[in-house]
């Protein structure tokens, strides 16, 4: 992503480590910081966003010291810390960031409006939807289902004011979306046709998977978090699977 550092645009890796147990994680930030600038050989701009209540009831560190020399002394790598339940929801929402307003979704705000919340988030949305990929909107109205405390009437509401009502909000319509920008859906005229499409679908369901699994692997997600966005994948998944395997059993009748 492009961040503007000292007056200057520049692109930059944005590290984010999610952590909801009791112990020193800088260590493993500045090692990940280390791998991120070898990967890339752009500036690293690492997060840290604890979620245990038992975690930030003391003081965490924000620096890992690696290094020395006469003249400065200690070197240290310095990283953002976002204490997720900590946080006001008003102080997130009030931040540029579009992380930090979809922070504000899980923090222990009561006296803040969901509502307006997820209206925040889809105006921001809304304004960034030119440099938005589909996948990203996709993973936005992912996230704001797993956290949303507001009724699905409310929350189409919401969509429509903000214009974002046509956003994608399954994985089988982002798949069925992108296939007709590239061409490569010309309608469901044959049995054999759609089951190729509904086959392709179910491959990239399952990296959608995958790439959930290596998240929670690297600590960037929680299991909870892991499951909660896994569970309707896997749902869709499975009917996809039933529906071609009713598919072919009509195509062997026919033949």
């Amino acid at each position: 992503m492009e961040a503007e550092i000292g007056r200057e645009l520049r692109e930059i890796v944005v590290q984010i480590e999610h952590q909801s147990e009791r112990r020193d994680v800088s260590e493993r930030v500045f090692e990940y910081a280390c791998y991120s600038w070898l990967l890339r050989k752009k500036p690293v701009w690492s997060i840290v966003i604890y979620t245990d209540k038992a975690v930030w009831r003391k003081q965490v560190p924000d620096s890992f010291w690696y290094a020395f020399d006469s003249r400065r002394g200690r070197q240290s790598h310095h990283f953002d810390v976002i204490r997720v339940k900590a946080e006001r929801s008003g102080d997130l929402i009030g931040r540029h960031s579009l992380l930090c307003k979809l922070l504000a979704l899980k923090a222990n705000d009561r006296g803040t409006d969901p509502e307006e919340l997820i209206r925040e988030i889809y105006r921001a949305a809304s304004e960034m939807r030119d440099t938005l990929t589909s996948a990203q909107l996709l993973l936005i109205e992912q996230w704001v289902n797993a956290y949303r405390k507001i009724p699905e009437r409310n929350l189409v509401r919401i969509r429509k004011e903000s214009k974002m009502e046509f956003i994608e909000t399954t994985i089988t319509e982002h798949i069925q979306h992108e296939s007709r920008i590239e061409g490569r859906i010309e309608g469901r005229i044959e049995g054999k046709i759609e089951g190729k499409i509904e086959g392709k679908i179910e491959g990239k369901i399952e990296g959608k998977i995958e790439l959930l699994e290596n998240m929670c692997l690297l600590g960037v997600i929680s299991e909870e978090q892991f499951e909660n966005m896994a569970a309707p994948l896997r749902l869709e998944l499975d009917a996809l699977v039933r529906k071609n395997q009713k598919l072919g059993t009509d195509i062997r009748k026919t033949h």
